[in-house]
């Protein structure tokens, strides 16, 4: 998968995936960080549960910096979807929403 780099005000650039269909993430059942994603103990997400899924894009959104984290553990439709009610860095939705455009408006 290609991803670009949108630099930000962020202390590094934001990975983004060129397209959402690119994002095949699993949409359901239990997914566990990596610690380089998430540096809690607690880095365990059942995608059942609203806040769960939240937390988990917004860890992976913020923290990557590799488009394959991107690939493995989002999933387009449902990034699209709830796209609203992630709480991001500023430098992030800006990143994601000027690649895809679309986003914006879901």
């Amino acid at each position: 998968m290609q991803a670009t780099l949108a630099s930000t005000h962020l202390a590094r650039p934001v990975v983004v995936a060129r397209t959402l269909a690119e994002l095949t993430g699993p949409t359901g059942g239990v997914v566990e960080l990596p610690v380089r994603l998430m540096w809690s103990s607690e880095r365990t997400f059942d995608l059942a549960e609203p806040d769960d899924l939240l937390w988990l894009y917004e860890n992976v959104l913020r923290e990557t910096t590799r488009a394959d984290d991107l690939r493995a553990l989002i999933d387009g439709r449902t990034l699209r979807r709830v796209w609203r009610r992630l709480n991001l860095p500023r430098g992030v939705r800006q990143a994601w929403e000027s690649r895809h455009r679309g986003l914006r408006t879901a």
